[in-house]
C-alpha cells in the first residue's frame, strides 16, 4: 500500500512546513494591523430584563 511508505510524503510535508516557517510566516507577521485595539474604557450600560408574556 503506497500510503504506508513515508518516503515521498514526509519530504513534501517537511518542505511545505519549512517554506511556511521560514518564508511565508515572517512576511505575514511584518504587516501592521490596520485596526489596532483601542485603549478606551468600556462604558457599561444597565440592561433591563425582558418580561416574557408567557411566564
Amino acid at each position: 500500500m503506497p500510503q504506508l511508505n513515508p518516503s515521498p510524503w514526509f519530504f513534501i510535508m517537511l518542505l511545505s512546513w519549512l517554506t511556511f516557517s521560514l518564508i511565508i510566516q515572517p512576511k505575514l507577521l511584518s504587516f501592521t494591523s490596520t485596526n489596532p485595539p483601542s485603549t478606551k474604557t468600556l462604558i457599561t450600560t444597565k440592561s433591563t430584563p425582558w418580561a416574557w408574556p408567557w411566564t
